[in-house]
């Protein structure tokens, strides 16, 4: 395993615990724990900025290239409750008035 240093560890708003901010390759953030996990299944490495990149392992590139790491989504390992989301299956509320259409002549 690398040794990380720990410039960009933050902590998880939810549980505290210890990540590091990634950019996926759709330009998307991914939080993913502080330390390499070996039950991982995403690549994080630094590129050539400096920026903390990660990729999902896939079939078309199934192993860890140059100087990647084995990381673990944070969502994987989150102790806090996720957010509720709602069904969508309840009675919606209206409230106010409809206007009334034009008439037409």
């Amino acid at each position: 395993m690398p040794q990380l240093s720990n410039h960009d560890v933050v902590a998880c708003p939810s549980c505290r615990a210890r990540i590091r901010w990634t950019v996926t390759a759709a330009g998307k953030p991914l939080p993913v724990d502080a330390d390499p996990a070996e039950d991982g299944n995403t690549a994080a490495y630094y590129d050539g900025t400096g920026r903390l990149r990660s990729r999902g392992l896939s079939k078309d590139r199934p192993v860890l290239e140059h100087a990647e790491w084995l990381a673990r989504p944070h969502f994987a390992s989150c102790t806090a409750k996720p957010a509720r989301r709602s069904s969508g299956s309840g009675q919606r509320v209206r409230s106010g008035v409809r206007p009334v259409p034009w008439a037409q002549r």
